[in-house]
Protein backbone atom coordinates (compact mmCIF):
# COMPACT_ATOMS: atom_id res chain seq x y z
CA UNK A 1 0.00 0.00 0.00
CA UNK A 2 1.06 3.06 -0.87
CA UNK A 3 -0.16 6.73 0.88
CA UNK A 4 0.17 10.12 1.09
CA UNK A 5 -0.12 12.37 3.57
CA UNK A 6 0.13 16.39 2.36
CA UNK A 7 -0.65 19.79 3.50
CA UNK A 8 1.22 23.20 4.59
CA UNK A 9 3.67 23.65 7.35
CA UNK A 10 2.67 22.85 10.83
CA UNK A 11 -0.50 21.03 9.22
CA UNK A 12 0.15 18.01 11.43
CA UNK A 13 0.64 15.75 8.72
CA UNK A 14 4.03 13.83 9.78
CA UNK A 15 1.67 12.87 12.97
CA UNK A 16 -1.05 11.72 11.34
CA UNK A 17 1.45 10.02 8.98
CA UNK A 18 3.37 8.49 11.29
CA UNK A 19 -0.15 7.43 13.39
CA UNK A 20 -1.69 5.75 9.70
CA UNK A 21 2.16 3.72 9.26
CA UNK A 22 1.70 2.51 12.49
CA UNK A 23 -1.70 1.27 11.53
CA UNK A 24 -1.01 -0.51 8.50
CA UNK A 25 2.11 -2.49 10.44
CA UNK A 26 0.79 -3.20 13.38
CA UNK A 27 2.75 -7.00 13.82
CA UNK A 28 6.12 -5.25 13.19
CA UNK A 29 8.15 -1.94 13.87
CA UNK A 30 8.10 -0.01 10.80
CA UNK A 31 11.01 2.43 9.14
CA UNK A 32 10.76 5.82 9.93
CA UNK A 33 13.42 7.80 6.33
CA UNK A 34 14.55 11.06 7.17
CA UNK A 35 15.02 12.89 4.33
CA UNK A 36 16.64 16.27 5.82
CA UNK A 37 20.30 17.18 5.91
CA UNK A 38 21.35 19.29 8.43
CA UNK A 39 24.42 21.08 6.78
CA UNK A 40 22.76 24.51 6.77
CA UNK A 41 23.48 25.29 10.54
CA UNK A 42 20.10 25.92 10.81
CA UNK A 43 19.33 25.77 14.67
CA UNK A 44 15.19 26.09 14.05
CA UNK A 45 15.27 23.30 11.68
CA UNK A 46 17.68 21.22 13.89
CA UNK A 47 14.69 22.05 16.80
CA UNK A 48 11.96 20.93 14.38
CA UNK A 49 13.95 17.34 13.78
CA UNK A 50 14.00 17.20 17.64
CA UNK A 51 10.30 17.41 17.97
CA UNK A 52 9.49 14.65 15.55
CA UNK A 53 12.58 12.56 16.88
CA UNK A 54 10.34 12.85 20.44
CA UNK A 55 6.72 12.44 19.05
CA UNK A 56 7.99 9.21 17.22
CA UNK A 57 9.75 8.17 20.27
CA UNK A 58 10.79 4.15 19.97
CA UNK A 59 7.85 3.65 17.64
CA UNK A 60 9.63 3.69 14.35
CA UNK A 61 13.37 2.21 13.43
CA UNK A 62 15.31 5.40 11.89
CA UNK A 63 16.72 5.82 8.62
CA UNK A 64 18.57 8.99 7.34
CA UNK A 65 18.49 8.92 3.42
CA UNK A 66 18.59 12.34 2.35
CA UNK A 67 19.36 11.18 -1.96
CA UNK A 68 18.86 7.83 -2.92
CA UNK A 69 15.36 6.13 -1.13
CA UNK A 70 15.37 3.20 -3.18
CA UNK A 71 18.64 1.78 -1.65
CA UNK A 72 16.99 1.49 1.92
CA UNK A 73 12.90 0.58 1.35
CA UNK A 74 13.11 -3.27 0.66
CA UNK A 75 10.16 -5.61 0.04
CA UNK A 76 7.59 -6.51 2.52
CA UNK A 77 8.51 -3.66 5.35
CA UNK A 78 6.36 -0.43 5.93
CA UNK A 79 8.01 2.94 5.91
CA UNK A 80 7.39 6.29 6.49
CA UNK A 81 9.19 8.74 4.22
CA UNK A 82 9.32 12.38 6.03
CA UNK A 83 10.01 14.29 3.76
CA UNK A 84 9.43 14.26 0.10
CA UNK A 85 9.82 18.22 0.20
CA UNK A 86 13.17 17.91 1.51
CA UNK A 87 14.09 14.86 -0.78
CA UNK A 88 13.06 16.84 -3.68
CA UNK A 89 15.31 19.85 -2.50
CA UNK A 90 18.08 17.72 -1.63
CA UNK A 91 18.37 16.19 -5.30
CA UNK A 92 17.92 19.96 -7.24
CA UNK A 93 21.16 19.23 -8.51
CA UNK A 94 20.01 15.77 -10.77
CA UNK A 95 17.70 15.63 -13.34
CA UNK A 96 14.06 14.80 -12.96
CA UNK A 97 13.68 11.88 -14.56
CA UNK A 98 16.36 10.09 -12.11
CA UNK A 99 13.88 10.74 -9.24
CA UNK A 100 11.00 9.15 -11.62
CA UNK A 101 12.83 6.64 -12.20
CA UNK A 102 13.26 6.16 -7.98
CA UNK A 103 9.67 6.51 -7.70
CA UNK A 104 8.58 3.83 -10.07
CA UNK A 105 11.63 1.67 -8.25
CA UNK A 106 9.38 2.27 -5.00
CA UNK A 107 6.22 1.85 -6.99
CA UNK A 108 7.25 -1.41 -7.95
CA UNK A 109 8.42 -2.59 -4.96
CA UNK A 110 6.02 -5.22 -2.34
CA UNK A 111 6.25 -2.00 0.38
CA UNK A 112 4.25 -0.45 2.52
CA UNK A 113 5.40 3.35 1.55
CA UNK A 114 3.79 6.68 3.83
CA UNK A 115 4.87 9.49 1.58
CA UNK A 116 4.27 13.02 3.56
CA UNK A 117 4.64 15.97 0.99
CA UNK A 118 4.38 19.81 1.95
CA UNK A 119 2.06 21.83 0.11
CA UNK A 120 4.25 24.82 -1.40
CA UNK A 121 2.26 25.57 -4.41
CA UNK A 122 -0.70 28.31 -2.88
CA UNK A 123 1.67 31.20 -3.38
CA UNK A 124 3.46 33.26 -5.62
CA UNK A 125 6.02 32.15 -8.24
CA UNK A 126 9.16 32.78 -6.31
CA UNK A 127 11.71 35.10 -7.76
CA UNK A 128 14.56 33.23 -8.30
CA UNK A 129 15.29 30.54 -10.11
CA UNK A 130 16.43 27.82 -7.71
CA UNK A 131 13.31 28.36 -5.70
CA UNK A 132 11.19 28.05 -8.59
CA UNK A 133 12.55 24.79 -9.50
CA UNK A 134 11.99 23.37 -6.01
CA UNK A 135 7.94 24.12 -6.46
CA UNK A 136 7.93 23.35 -9.65
CA UNK A 137 9.24 19.44 -8.93
CA UNK A 138 6.74 19.18 -5.70
CA UNK A 139 4.46 20.16 -7.91
CA UNK A 140 5.01 17.24 -10.52
CA UNK A 141 6.08 14.75 -8.14
CA UNK A 142 3.38 15.51 -5.99
CA UNK A 143 1.09 14.87 -9.32
CA UNK A 144 3.10 11.41 -9.82
CA UNK A 145 2.64 10.29 -6.40
CA UNK A 146 -0.93 11.28 -6.18
CA UNK A 147 -2.02 9.66 -8.85
CA UNK A 148 0.03 6.22 -8.13
CA UNK A 149 -0.72 6.29 -4.30
CA UNK A 150 -3.91 4.11 -3.30
CA UNK A 151 -4.82 6.58 -0.55
CA UNK A 152 -4.39 10.96 -0.43
CA UNK A 153 -4.84 12.98 2.40
CA UNK A 154 -4.92 17.06 2.31
CA UNK A 155 -4.16 18.01 5.50
CA UNK A 156 -5.37 21.26 7.03
CA UNK A 157 -5.02 22.36 11.02
CA UNK A 158 -4.84 18.61 12.05
CA UNK A 159 -7.59 17.22 10.21
CA UNK A 160 -6.98 14.67 7.09
CA UNK A 161 -9.30 14.86 4.92
CA UNK A 162 -9.43 11.76 1.73
CA UNK A 163 -9.49 12.86 -1.24
CA UNK A 164 -8.30 9.72 -2.96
Amino acid sequence: MKILYYGGQKSGKSLLAEQKTLQISPDTKPCYIATYINNYGDSEMQERVSRHQAQRQKKFITIEEPFNLTKVIEAEQTYLVDCISMWILNTLDIEIEELFEQLDTLFSKNANIVFVLNDVHSGVIPMDEESRQFVDRSGIIGQKLALRCDEVYEVKLGIARRLK
